[in-house]
């Protein structure tokens, strides 16, 4: 674990060169998402039946905190790592010392998680000023909100490790981040959704933490269904490092 802390520590360093710009968008964002979604369109929604049988923000809320965490862990594990690899090759250097393809790889994962805790954390206090938070357990919101992030980043760390151009990142955003941000019950229920594409829904990972921020932050989770949610996050987390070490090291011993 040591030598994960170290490369961990150089991604912390090269951010405090950057973390200005990171932390205006991380306030900025979910205001303007909150204002224009949970405000203004949620006038318009709360006269009809309201979602779940709250207010339209209380609902979109959570949804969107956890859309957050996959945003900012799908984006962090493609373009710089395949930058580690090709072009800066800050990874080689990293092997050139004791650190192994192992601590390299968890390193910039904990880093991945860093930032998902950050801008999380901001969001979290957001939702709370915007009176969306209706339990104490929305705390528990926050380390879903970090599990949900090391679920999008270890895979989607491996694939881009193994892929041969970074055009393949607006595919896999097209046809994969976008259609979960839009279709896993982050603006309404999955259960409107046709038959079939329903289904699909709930087996997609960003369903699960939506489902599991959602009800937490609303009170009305049941443990035994939460249980599950975080058992699919952590499998996939889990799966996805194991493949992630696998794309690195061939990727990266010469």
């Amino acid at each position: 674990m040591t030598g994960s802390l170290r490369a961990y520590e150089h991604w912390v360093a090269s951010y405090r060169r950057v973390w200005r710009g990171s932390v205006v968008s991380s306030v900025l964002n979910p205001v303007l998402y909150l204002t224009a979604l949970g405000v203004g369109l949620g006038k318009l929604v709360n006269h009809g039946a309201h979602p779940l049988g709250v207010s339209y923000i209380s609902f979109v809320a959570p949804g969107m905190l956890a859309a957050v965490a996959m945003q900012i862990a799908s984006f962090e594990a493609t373009y710089p790592v395949m930058a580690s690899i090709r072009w800066t090759r800050v990874y080689h250097a990293m092997l050139a010392t004791p650190l192994r393809i192992r601590d390299v790889l968890l390193g910039h994962q904990l880093y991945f998680a860093s930032r998902v805790a950050a801008s999380s954390g901001i969001y979290l206090a957001i939702l709370a000023a915007f009176g969306a938070l209706h339990s104490a357990y929305a705390i528990l919101a926050w380390p879903v909100a970090i599990l949900i992030g090391i679920a999008f980043s270890a895979p989607i760390a491996g694939f881009a490790a193994w892929a041969k151009k970074d055009s393949w990142f607006a595919a896999l955003f097209r046809f994969g981040i976008v259609p979960l941000f839009l279709f896993s019950g982050t603006f309404f229920p999955v259960s409107r959704l046709p038959e079939g594409l329903r289904q699909l829904a709930y087996v997609t990972p960003l369903w699960h933490g939506v489902d599991l921020i959602r009800h937490l932050t609303l009170g009305t989770v049941t443990w035994g269904m939460a249980l599950v949610h975080v058992a699919y996050l952590v499998t996939l987390a889990g799966v996805g490092l194991v493949l992630a070490e696998r794309s690195y090291a061939k990727r990266l011993v010469l």
